[in-house]
């Protein structure tokens, strides 16, 4: 099989890019829910073991709510996830769960895969979408403010090369 060049492929315009960010947003709301579940658990059990007193309170959820640090605690767990979601998929494939499904890849400008630090840098502008309002105004170079921040890019796999990626 014979080496595939990742820097011959084309970049990702607006449309392809927002489609994916759907599906990528549904699937991070799913990611952070799963992880809302668990560290809810963790806090029942922190709550079973005596370890948060319930206070003035009758529910455990009111404890949480109206709790600085335990909001915060548990708040900053599940974006955590999500955070790592992106970021251990855009490292290790160049792909999330959206980006297969429209055949796109993030990475280097020289076709290498991005690092966990370059992953980080992408996240906020990426998770909030707007920077991919850039791609609209820059027709020539189709680059997002998340590409132009990390030195990156969005290229849109053949179907060939990503059934090829995905046996």
């Amino acid at each position: 099989m014979t080496s595939i060049n990742y820097n011959d492929f084309p970049r990702a315009g607006f449309r392809r890019r927002m489609a994916c960010w759907m599906y990528d947003f549904l699937t991070s709301v799913a990611v952070y829910m799963v992880a809302g579940l668990i560290s809810f658990c963790i806090f029942m059990l922190f709550n079973n073991l005596g370890f948060i007193d319930m206070g003035e309170y009758e529910h455990l959820i009111e404890v949480q709510q109206n709790s600085v640090l335990y909001s915060g605690l548990i708040y900053s767990w599940n974006f955590f996830w999500v955070a790592f979601f992106f970021v251990w998929f855009w490292n290790r494939s160049g792909q999330t769960i959206g980006m297969k499904a429209w055949r796109l890849r993030v990475q280097n400008l020289d076709g290498s895969l991005i690092s966990k630090k370059t992953g980080l840098k992408r996240l906020l502008p990426t998770l909030i979408g707007f920077g991919n309002f850039a791609v609209i105004f820059d027709r020539k170079n189709k680059l997002s403010l998340q590409d132009r921040l990390t030195q990156t890019e969005v290229v849109v796999l053949p179907i060939e090369v990503s059934r090829a990626k995905n046996r």
